[in-house]
């Protein structure tokens, strides 16, 4: 079997950003793939599920209201080795196209003050696996750090 795109990544050189991480066609359709790294992979700790439960819910729920993005968002979660997040869009985008969706997202993450969407028994299948206050901290970690004056190397994948 061949290796799948995201494998043949060096994730010895990726470093947290906005990667395109593929295009796809659905019935002529274009659909992008994006590679929210919020995390060093094999440098620094991984996120607990707690604090990305708690992201997905918020950016989830920040999305399918979006008054541009609503429609064009197919999917967003966590990837499994949990440095960050998947954000699938309907049509073809660049990594920069979407810095200023994320810098929105994400300040909508880190301000964010009440009950967590969704964080009910009868909403969520473990709704008691959420950790607010953490997942403010990394969403202005992810703002500070990488979003605001983000540059090409946090925008493209290492050679």
């Amino acid at each position: 079997m061949e290796k799948i795109t995201s494998f043949t990544i060096d994730h010895l050189k990726l470093k947290p950003g906005v990667y395109v991480s593929r295009i796809d066609y659905v019935e002529g359709h274009p659909v992008t793939t994006f590679d929210l790294r919020m995390t060093s992979p094999n440098d620094e700790p991984v996120m607990n599920t707690a604090e990305m439960h708690t992201i997905e819910h918020l950016a989830a729920t920040f999305l399918r209201n979006h008054a541009e993005y609503s429609a064009k968002t197919v999917y967003f979660g966590p990837m499994g080795c949990r440095t960050g997040f998947y954000l699938l869009l309907a049509g073809e985008y660049t990594s920069r196209d979407i810095v200023p969706l994320m810098q929105e997202m994400y300040t909508f993450i880190a301000d964010f003050e009440g009950e967590v969407p969704g964080a009910c028994a009868k909403d969520c299948g473990n709704y008691l696996d959420m950790n607010l206050p953490m997942a403010k901290y990394l969403a202005r970690k992810f703002l500070s750090e990488v979003l605001h004056n983000i540059t090409d190397d946090r925008l493209n994948y290492p050679e």
